[in-house]
């Protein structure tokens, strides 16, 4: 099966350049010390947000490889913008525009003036799946009307297209009820793994970690009885296999979730959190720690799920959270629901050239797990979020750069059912389990 086909859209380099004084919504505004940042529009697509650096008349062009706002569209969202322009009289256009700040505010920002806005039409070059740089370099973007000229406000930007094809997989069942993941190619459904949830701590030690209070840094919780449910929730695990049946992969419920003192919530200072393991690359019987998710419940009445998953460096060990690298922190209403998201591209990281695609993946003994997730920039994975309370089977999207093969799409598998697991997980405590997360099932193997 192919992966699908995405692009993505990347906007770096910014910087504004104003060599002269110049006016702003009555305001002078002064090259050296007015803070400015901009706003990336695309149709149909969220706003994005940055800030602009202010770039003496000397200094050398921005960074290329400093990004600000990326977008990434699947085959029908990119035909939707072509055709959206084929129909109307105006072209859609990604939209950069560039305000002065007033000072402040709590978040260092607040509503400018505009100085102006650079427009780049949609084309049918960002269909060809080839990467095209659509624009580079300095843009007039507004005049002073009192000189009828351009009087040196410059916009410095990169915009450019590449492909981005992705895997799409989908858990045919709740996670809880050990189902199918399936690989989505259009109307094809293909399985290609198998899950198993259970409650049952004999698996732990089959990993390699000790039924003790700790367990190499890392806190190890055990089962506990129902009457204990509403005071704990802890010893939850999936555990991925392949086609043939062998475990490839592991989620294990390593931080129990428990209530804040004095709520009924999980709190930001005390997440629940869970291990996400992988077998020796070299066939040993023994496992890995490949990344740590932490969980929680913030404070509000409509209530958001905040996550935070760090990816352990290859022979980093376990020896505490300290050695992990923070790839995505994020909060997600749980009123409607929304994405976990990991895109190693908004990640204050020095960036590199990313690996290039890979064709669709076919089992192997020889699977690399360095996926080079702290140093590849882009989208990497994400795994829907449904509402609280809402029938939940994941749906994953995997950039095809990070999968050598099957087994290395396991663990981003054991990491989606982490992050739906945890969705219950962090629910309040006054509310009951679901009977299949309360109750201890059959073991994992």
């Amino acid at each position: 099966m192919d992966p699908r086909g995405f692009v993505r859209v990347l906007v770096g380099a910014l910087g504004l350049r104003i060599p002269v004084a110049s006016k702003a919504g009555g305001a002078r505004v002064h090259a050296l010390s007015s803070p400015c940042y901009c706003e990336v529009r695309l149709p149909n697509f969220p706003v994005e947000t940055a800030p602009v650096p202010l770039i003496p008349s000397a200094s050398p062009v921005p960074e290329p490889r400093n990004i600000a706002a990326s977008f990434y569209l699947d085959e029908q969202a990119l035909q939707k913008l072509l055709s959206a322009s084929c129909l109307s009289l105006h072209s859609s256009c990604l939209e950069i525009s560039v305000f002065t700040a007033r000072q402040g505010s709590s978040c260092g920002l607040a509503e400018g003036a505009l100085l102006g806005t650079l427009k780049i039409p949609v084309s049918f070059e960002w269909t060809e799946g080839i990467p095209v740089q659509i624009h580079s370099g300095w843009s007039c973007i507004g005049k002073d009307k009192s000189q009828g000229r351009c009087p040196g406000a410059e916009l410095h930007v990169n915009i450019r297209v590449e492909a981005d094809p992705r895997f799409m997989f989908q858990f045919d069942g709740e996670t809880a009820l050990s189902p199918q993941i399936v690989q989505v190619q259009g109307k094809m459904r293909q399985p290609i793994f198998s899950c198993k949830f259970s409650r049952d701590r004999s698996f732990r030690t089959r990993l390699g970690q000790p039924d003790t209070p700790r367990a190499n840094g890392w806190s190890v919780s055990h089962q506990g009885d129902k009457d204990k449910d509403r005071k704990e929730r802890k010893g939850w695990i999936v555990v991925i296999h392949d086609l043939s049946g062998s475990p490839v992969a592991a989620a294990s419920m390593v931080t129990p979730f428990v209530p804040f003192t004095g709520s009924d919530r999980v709190s930001r200072s005390n997440p629940g959190a869970w291990l996400i393991l992988r077998p020796e690359p070299t066939g040993a019987s023994s496992w890995l720690p490949w990344g740590r998710l932490e969980a929680w419940r913030e404070r509000g009445g409509k209530g958001k799920l905040g996550l935070k998953f760090q990816l352990i460096p290859e022979g980093g060990g376990v020896a505490g959270t300290g050695n992990g690298v923070l790839v995505s922190e994020m909060v997600i209403p749980m009123q409607k629901g929304g994405e976990f998201v990991v895109d190693t591209g908004r990640l204050k990281t020095e960036a590199s050239p990313c690996i290039s695609p890979v064709e669709t993946p076919q089992s192997s003994g020889d699977c690399s797990f360095n996926l080079g997730l702290p140093i590849a920039s882009g989208f990497v994975m994400s795994c829907k979020v449904p509402g609280e309370r809402k029938s939940s089977k994941p749906t994953v999207q995997l950039a095809t750069r990070h999968v050598a093969c099957v087994e290395d799409a396991a663990v981003f598998m054991a990491l989606a059912a982490a992050v739906d697991l945890s969705r219950d997980a962090c629910q309040p405590f006054s509310r009951k389990l679901r009977s299949e997360l309360s109750q201890s099932m059959e073991d994992p193997f």
